[in-house]
């Protein structure tokens, strides 16, 4: 259920804070379209650090694996990153109808270690929501179908008051790619 109680710019809020406290940077410095690693600095690690600050503000469960490691395991080995670790074009294919322009001018051929620097606030931003938009129609707890955020940022059961039970963002990764694989028959 798409959800309308926290809007879009107050998750690119929640991802800056969650980046100047992790980055030590300043936040004036992210945009939408920053890099995590070529625009702020950050590291593989710095990402975990990040997720972390993010499902802790929103309630939420941000994807353990990125999509490529999500194809792999669904479509077998080789099926994403070749034996050269390249990306294949169904990889590419895959990526572009998940996040559209996001990664600007991926093809195939492009070494997996620069997929990272890909990574914008925007594209984190766009992931948090994803999940956000996961709601449930009702309350797992009581059946209850109004929600309602008092902090802004944790969504919780209008009758009960327990806290939203989101779809996590690797079971929304691996039902997307079911999904397409049964539409498209990509793999």
């Amino acid at each position: 259920m798409k959800q309308n109680l926290i809007a879009e710019e107050k998750v690119f809020e929640e991802l800056k804070k969650a980046v100047v406290e992790t980055l030590r940077t300043e936040g004036n410095a992210i945009t939408r379209d920053s890099s995590l690693i070529k625009d702020l600095g950050a590291e593989s690690l710095d990402f975990l650090d990040i997720n972390y600050r993010l499902e802790q503000a929103f309630g939420i469960k941000m994807a353990r694996h990125f999509i490529l490691e999500h194809i792999e395991e669904m479509f077998g080995e080789g099926s994403a990153i070749d034996e050269n670790g390249q990306l294949t074009e169904k990889a590419v294919a895959l990526l572009k109808m998940r996040y559209g322009d996001t990664y600007g001018d991926l093809a195939g051929g492009v070494d997996v270690d620069d997929v990272p620097s890909m990574i914008t606030a925007g594209s984190m931003t766009e992931g948090v929501l994803e999940i956000l938009d996961s709601l449930p129609e009702k309350c797992a707890h009581c059946g209850g179908s109004s929600w309602k955020t008092d902090d802004g940022t944790h969504i919780v059961c209008g009758a009960c008051n327990e806290p939203a039970i989101f779809t996590s963002g690797d079971d929304l990764i691996t039902s997307w790619l079911s999904s397409v694989q049964e539409e498209k028959k990509i793999f």
